[in-house]
């Protein structure tokens, strides 16, 4: 797995718990999203000269440990499936320093051509550079 983001949990992160809010570790793993993509030539860049995008089609989170606000996290991230027009990954959210997991994310996306909103198929370029990233990883059931 590779290191897709690195951050810290502030206060204003943390809800009525004391412990961060769903809603930032969604926030978080986006972001872990965007890097993981980039490895394969998916950017911000190609995508608007093509006329591309990607559309999250599936997200399921498992919350393992809780993070509170000093914390600082690591996510890693692979992925598991890479097909025509979709590709399924995980990210691992960690606790920086103790290294214990806090969250499971595995999403499903499906590249899309943004003028007519369908499924296309990747470049064989992107296709072949995020295939060489899966790796096998046992999912949480």
């Amino acid at each position: 797995m590779i290191e897709t983001y690195r951050g810290a949990v502030y206060p204003w992160h943390c809800d009525q718990m004391g412990h961060m809010n769903v809603m930032w570790y969604v926030g978080k793993f986006d972001e872990a999203t965007w890097t993981l993509f980039a490895q394969t030539g998916l950017t911000t860049a190609f995508l608007k000269a093509n006329s591309r995008g990607m559309a999250a089609v599936q997200q399921n989170i498992t919350y393992k440990r809780e993070l509170l606000a000093g914390d600082t996290v690591v996510i890693r991230s692979a992925f598991v499936e890479v097909r025509e027009k979709l590709a399924r990954f995980v990210h691992e959210m960690r606790h920086a320093v103790t290294d214990e997991v806090s969250a499971i994310c595995v999403l499903t996306g499906v590249h899309i051509d943004s003028q007519t909103r369908k499924s296309c198929p990747f470049p064989a370029e992107i296709l072949e550079r995020g295939r060489s990233l899966v790796r096998p990883y046992d999912l949480p059931a």
